[in-house]
């Protein structure tokens, strides 16, 4: 569970709490007194392109994934603290998916059974199609 304040882990990559940019502001919607006097809203911003925490390959992944700046926002919770932690869990996951590498394809070749099946269903269609069109008269 990532805390607000801690650095934040990505299996052997850590990104430090210094490197996090914080804003707080006021929850939309109802609430009353409350949600009018409280910045419970929390947007956290990470800059990819400028994070020496990063090595150069994974910091050019990202960059193409996400761009040079990710910024995540939460408002769901009535205090500033869930709100923070909600934050950074998706940060985490954003974060995450962005990192997965795609798998290469393994180029394949159709099998030798399959080739034979679509040259049957050719020749099958080509038959079907020729029996509908008008017989040739021939001069026999």
């Amino acid at each position: 569970m990532v805390e607000p304040g801690e650095d934040l882990r990505l299996g052997r990559i850590v990104i430090p709490a210094s490197e996090l940019e914080w804003r707080f502001s006021s929850s939309g919607g109802p609430g009353g007194q409350h949600a009018n006097t409280s910045n419970t809203r929390a947007e956290v911003a990470f800059d990819i392109a400028g994070s020496p925490s990063l090595s150069p390959t994974i910091r050019e992944r990202l960059v193409a994934k996400l761009g040079q700046e990710v910024a995540v926002t939460s408002s769901e919770h009535r205090s500033q603290y869930q709100n923070r932690r909600a934050a950074l869990q998706r940060l985490e996951a954003v974060l995450r998916s962005a990192l997965v590498v795609p798998r290469k394809r393994v180029a394949t070749r159709p099998t030798l059974g399959s080739q034979e099946r679509r040259l049957d269903d050719k020749r099958q269609q080509s038959d079907r199609k020729a029996a509908r069109r008008r017989p040739v008269r021939g001069d026999d």
